[in-house]
């Protein structure tokens, strides 16, 4: 069964001033693509070398598979993870370890900014 891009669950400008439409577009549409068709590819390629018991060609498409697999599924999370009008500062156990070992949200940011 053949990988498919999904889609945003957002429009593209939905994140405007922070990341702008073109952006989440050409990272959608372009970059997220390539690793869906990668992982197709390498799946494909896959079969065929298993088929002909070319165990060399295994070894380098499980490279492919984990570079394009792990870029698909990373960015499923990502686009979940990434909505307008939510953040902010974090709760609960996060928000502990968070205070534990930096002191502060506050200090999350500016180290990370």
């Amino acid at each position: 069964m053949a990988h498919t891009l999904p889609d945003l669950p957002y429009d593209y400008n939905a994140l405007e001033p922070h990341i702008d439409a073109q952006t989440m577009q050409l990272h959608h549409d372009k970059h997220h693509k390539t690793y869906v068709d990668g992982l197709n590819t390498a799946e494909g390629r896959l079969a065929d070398a298993r088929n002909k018991g070319d165990f060399a060609a295994i070894q380098q498409l499980e490279r492919l598979l984990a570079f394009h697999g792990s870029g698909h599924f990373n960015h499923c999370i990502f686009w979940k993870n990434m909505a307008p009008k939510k953040g902010g500062e974090p709760k609960g156990a996060v928000a502990d370890q968070i205070k534990a070992d930096f002191g502060s949200f506050e200090n999350v940011k500016k180290q990370f900014s």
